[in-house]
């Protein structure tokens, strides 16, 4: 049977058992008498073991084996793990990560674990059970995954799989292919075909020829992971499954891909519909008014569900982060709390996948500029360990997400002697606002960095940062005070490919601004123009914020119209109105981003079709405020 099939199966499964074991081993680090901690890390092994032995991945299935029977015998003793064991399974869960992604890209003969095994063998030889002539017993034993048994007796097997198991029917035909490397399966019930409907329930049945006892089939099926429960007998007996009053929701897995389809076609069908909306109001048609209003209503619905569909929780991204804070805080000989709060909360996938890069540099610079030493940290009178949180909280329709620390904070007098020598702000300012702050730490190549070395030091952090934030129309903001710590937080939309906005006009040109960042539009008035350090601003509710005029811009000629509107702006807490000589309505746009000709002013982030079929560029809200 042709396993490669199942490979990206494999890849997401194996993906979240490191995922949890890098977690685990972090706990363990931590308190070294946390039980439930090496036993959650055995079973994660176990199950990884298991899957790729079935797939014939001999480096990795060898790996996990060496790994559990360490494992086994720390659990069997009850003893505390010391600080070289632990090293070498963080060693094993980075092998296994690289040995995993070679062997399902059908590399892995290239991965070359033969001296982490030799690792594995010498602490096994150091864990396992004393003899009477004083001598420990070495733990370890090879995978076999290709030498099937003898032919001999039959018996029946029935196995029913966990509910909660994604892609029952695959894990179903990985099972059935592993007992047919101990002996010849028959007779499987229901049939195969029917293995992969959606009426599976998870149980099926099987029997087997084969010499194997029935603890060793037993075990077998179980080491493929995802197994509720298991009988060896002569009897066909389906057991009753509880699906939970009926209302338990089935899962399956989705390639990504299939979901950024169903995205781009559902955008364009936002669009065609917003076209027969208009057509059907300049028509006396009442069939062509239904349906325009029953397209509406299930293109509303299709694109809710497609949406709801992408959106994924952010722990999927953060919980790569505590190894690497452990990671580097060890190599600059840092002591570092890491937390995480708010890992439920969801935002679309395509959003996720882009502030992995972005949220790495934030942490970095965390620990490496951010952390004092424990010896800097006394001098100072704070505890030894510091402490870093990364947070995701939903605020309306965005998601903010915050890197903090309680470190030495930013030494905003040194970046403001470095901004002046760069000529980066005027040299009558004498301290720098958290939004001037902001600006000149975002401009490229900035760094006050004294050396470069491979954490930091290169000035490529945070104007990355800020530019891949903009790219997915969010923003960035810091908040900082010397010696006590910083704050940066990145405030993103929660979906993307399609959003709402507000259509402005300028002249003759229209341009949209998606709603995420407008709080609010007000009619300009000349009376209520007053100065904010020499620029136009105007009060709203005892406030002045400054002004914007999207004419002098984008260089509209002519003379604006009378009583021009205001779209005031805001990301976080910086404010600003951005006047427009008309509004005209708001509506549901799809995002096209686009490579602006040189010369374009960098207040654009992409582009959209309207209703009508002309298409409007995106105003990029960050480059007003």
């Amino acid at each position: 049977m042709d396993l490669s099939q199942y490979a990206e199966i494999f890849l997401a499964e194996s993906k979240e058992h490191l995922g949890a074991i890098n977690g685990h081993l972090l706990e363990w680090e931590l308190n070294r008498d946390a039980s439930e901690s090496v036993g959650a890390i055995f079973r994660a092994m176990h199950t990884v073991k298991g899957m790729a032995a079935t797939m014939g991945y001999q480096s990795v299935a060898d790996l996990a084996h060496r790994s559990e029977n360490i494992l086994d015998a720390i659990r069997a003793s009850g003893d505390a793990p010391g600080d070289d064991t632990l090293d070498l399974l963080f060693l094993v869960a980075d092998a296994l990560e690289k040995t995993i992604d070679a062997s399902v890209a059908g590399r892995g003969a290239e991965v070359d674990v033969s001296n982490l095994l030799a690792s594995l063998d010498e602490v096994s030889g150091t864990l396992g059970p004393v003899s009477q002539d004083g001598v420990r017993t070495p733990l370890y034993s090879r995978v076999s995954v290709s030498e099937p048994a003898p032919s001999g007796p039959g018996c029946w097997v029935n196995v029913t799989l966990n509910q909660d198991c994604a892609f029952k029917g695959a894990r179903a035909m990985v099972i059935l292919n592993r007992m047919r490397t101990i002996g010849e399966v028959h007779a499987i019930q229901p049939p195969a075909a029917m293995l992969e409907a959606d009426s599976f329930d998870g149980w099926f049945g099987f029997r087997i020829e084969t010499s194997a006892g029935d603890d060793t089939i037993e075990k077998e099926v179980r080491a493929a992971g995802d197994v509720e429960d298991v009988s060896v007998g002569t009897e066909v007996e389906a057991p009753k499954v509880d699906t939970g009053a009926g209302d338990r929701g089935r899962h399956i897995r989705v390639d990504l891909r299939r979901l950024d389809t169903l995205m781009e076609n559902i955008g364009e069908l936002v669009t065609a519909r917003d076209r027969l909306a208009r057509l059907a109001k300049t028509r006396s048609d009442t069939d062509l008014d239904d349906i325009s209003a029953k397209l509406s209503s299930l293109t509303g619905t299709l694109q809710s569900e497609i949406v709801q569909a992408r959106m994924t929780p952010v722990w999927q991204v953060f919980d790569r982060f505590p190894r690497m804070i452990r990671d580097l805080a060890r190599k600059l000989g840092k002591q570092v709390d890491f937390e995480v709060e708010g890992k439920e909360i969801e935002l679309d996938r395509a959003i996720l996948d882009e502030i992995g890069d972005p949220l790495v540099h934030l942490l970095r610079n965390a620990v490496d500029h951010g952390i004092e030493s424990p010896e800097e940290r006394e001098r100072a009178g704070k505890p030894p360990r510091a402490r870093i949180v990364l947070s995701a909280l939903a605020q309306r329709a965005t998601v903010a997400i915050r890197v903090s620390d309680d470190g030495r904070g930013i030494d905003r007098a040194k970046i403001l002697a470095a901004a002046k020598q760069g000529g980066l702000v005027d040299e009558d300012v004498e301290i720098l606002s958290d939004e001037m702050l902001m600006r000149v730490l975002s401009r490229p190549g900035f760094s006050t960095a004294g050396a470069v070395t491979d954490v930091s030091g290169r000035g490529v952090g945070i104007d990355v940062v800020a530019t891949q934030l903009r790219a997915l129309g969010g923003g960035l903001e810091v908040r900082s005070e010397h010696g006590k710590g910083t704050t940066f937080t990145l405030r993103l939309p929660v979906t993307l490919a399609i959003v709402r906005a507000l259509t402005a006009k300028v002249g003759d040109e229209r341009y949209v601004m998606p709603i995420t960042h407008v709080a609010e539009t007000l009619d300009l008035e000349p009376v209520a123009i007053t100065e904010l350090e020499g620029k136009d601003g105007i009060t709203i509710r005892d406030d002045i914020i400054p002004l914007v005029d999207l004419r002098d811009i984008v260089g509209t000629p002519g003379k604006p119209p009378r009583g021009r509107p205001v779209i005031v702006l805001q990301i976080g807490e910086r404010r600003s109105g951005l006047v427009v000589d008309a509004l005209a309505g708001q509506q549901e746009i799809v995002v096209k981003s686009f490579d602006p000709p040189k010369g374009t002013l960098p207040i654009f982030s992409g582009a959209t079709v309207l209703g009508d079929g002309e298409p409007a560029l995106i105003l990029d809200a960050g480059g007003f405020v």
